[in-house]
């Protein structure tokens, strides 16, 4: 029996593949980054050719270096940038456009008009999500209406759609030759296009956004034991494997969390935040500008759902005081510079660089640093910046108890910003709960590697996979609560400085 499953992560601003044992630890990885194209301002696009290829180069490269082959795997997983969208001819397998990022502004216009004639509480009620720039329905939108040729072709059933889930899932599996068209749940429901009771594409949703339904992947369950597909021989990995996982990054590290039970939830820092509650198999309507989503669906068994919080700016931030503030020269840099002093110095800075996601869904607001006096330096900014992250999250965390009534007793945390003790710290003492890490800190390719391995048996139960966690380590609040409270109401007043900047038709 094959020992390992391995785990593509197509993430924001790179693809990684990794290759995991029985007990979840790393056997081998590779990684490579990809180019952030930035036409104008507000867009941001990559190449799906170059993803495709990077894939291609992270697989081998990880396999030779563990000295494994295909057949050494029992399943393989995909997860992935979600709502990030791809449209691509199946009989070329040319994409006709850059994939249009999560990040990218430009369908501002798109819906705003969806929540000016009422189809907004349509989409909020059927597919749990407000209408804004960041979910896929207005990027298909655009390009089918900015792209000659696409919508003809659409009609035709030669265009087809898909986030880089279904991209790479098409390519792997033999692409023009004959590659799956599919998706799961957990993307499908980033997109402001499925029924999020049916699990289904929706056509009045789809009548919105005037998008052909032949367009769109096949929806199949997150873990599948009927495979979605089996890999090339002559493909990446050099042999067929089940490819039989398939989750969006954010549910992937829920799932990676363990975090199987109703009220368990985790935050994942990486390029934005991503904090998820899970509901069980109840669907919890937010009225607090949270997302409902599908977390996973595991076979023939009922969906569990979500809520989420989505911040759009965490380790970006940290980046735009590297790339283009200069201040550090690179990220682990952030918490030396903000040790240097004891407190942000009166200095908030809020980084809407793309408008405000949760709870706030503002897309008028544009970054903004307040507060400042002639007493502070580059070291309060760069404390402010993690502050930053850690206020936004606690801006999630209380739209959670609302929506859901559960105070958080732990955090459970993950991605590059834990690396961050500093900025850890401070989420304890800002949430006011504990903040712990796992071991294995790769969480959103593991739980791609977990949908995979229980849809092949590798994995029997989500019980077994609770065994393999293992805390790193545990932050605790320090601050009162007077502190808490005083930091929390600056921060509050600063978000509102950055509103009704941008004017959105």
């Amino acid at each position: 029996m094959a020992d390992f499953v391995g785990a593509v992560d197509q993430g924001t601003t790179s693809t990684r593949f990794m290759i995991f044992d029985h007990s979840g630890n790393e056997v081998a990885k590779h990684q490579l980054e990809h180019e952030q194209i930035m036409p104008q301002p507000g867009w941001v696009e990559h190449d799906p050719t170059e993803i495709w290829e990077r894939t291609r180069s992270v697989i081998g490269t990880a396999l030779r270096k563990a000295n494994l082959t295909a057949a050494d795997l029992a399943a393989l997983g995909i997860t992935n940038q979600r709502e990030t969208t791809v449209v691509w001819n199946r009989r070329t397998g040319r994409p006709y456009y850059n994939a249009i990022v999560w990040q990218d502004t430009r369908t501002d216009r798109i819906a705003s008009a969806l929540d000016r004639d009422g189809r907004g509480d349509v989409i909020r009620e059927k597919a749990g999500l407000p209408p804004a720039t960041y979910f896929s329905g207005g990027k298909i939108q655009w390009i089918l209406e900015n792209v000659d040729g696409v919508r003809e072709a659409a009609e035709a059933g030669d265009a087809v759609f898909g986030n880089t889930d279904s991209w790479l899932l098409w390519n792997l599996t033999g692409g023009v030759g004959g590659g799956v068209h599919v998706t799961d749940p957990t993307n499908a429901s980033r997109t402001m296009l499925m029924n999020l009771e049916t699990l289904d594409w929706d056509d009045e949703l789809l009548s919105f956004f005037d998008i052909p339904r032949r367009m769109l992947p096949e929806i199949r369950p997150s873990s599948n034991p009927h495979f979605y597909g089996l890999t090339l021989a002559n493909g990446p990995l050099g042999g067929e494997v089940p490819l039989s996982g398939d989750l969006g990054d954010q549910q992937a590290a829920t799932v990676g969390q363990v975090c199987f039970a109703p009220g368990e939830a985790k935050n994942t820092y990486g390029t934005g935040n991503f904090l998820l509650l899970n509901t069980g198999t109840e669907l919890v309507r937010s009225k607090n500008g949270l997302l409902t989503t599908v977390c996973y669906q595991f076979g023939s068994e009922r969906p569990v759902y979500a809520l989420e919080g989505s911040i759009a700016v965490t380790g970006s931030a940290v980046q735009w005081l590297r790339d283009q503030l200069g201040i550090i020269s690179g990220a682990s840099q952030s918490e030396a510079l903000a040790r240097q002093v004891d407190d942000n110095g009166g200095v908030y800075f809020v980084p809407a660089f793309s408008g405000l996601f949760a709870p706030h869904w503002r897309s008028d607001a544009r970054g903004a640093i307040v507060g400042l006096s002639r007493y502070n330096t580059n070291a309060h900014l760069a404390r402010a910046t993690l502050e930053s992250i850690c206020d936004h999250t606690r801006d999630v965390v209380e739209a959670m108890r609302q929506d859901s009534g559960v105070a958080l007793d732990v955090l459970r945390v993950d991605g590059g910003v834990t690396a961050n003790e500093l900025c850890m710290e401070m989420q304890a003492d800002i949430l006011g709960v504990p903040v712990s890490k796992p071991m294995v800190a790769e969480t959103t390719a593991l739980g791609a590697a977990y949908a995979a391995g229980l849809a092949t048996g590798f994995w029997q139960t989500t019980d077994e996979l609770r065994q393999n966690w293992n805390e790193a380590r545990r932050w605790q609040p320090q601050w009162s609560d007077e502190q808490r409270a005083s930091g929390y109401a600056g921060w509050k007043k600063a978000v509102n400085r950055t509103l009704d900047w941008v004017d959105v038709d």
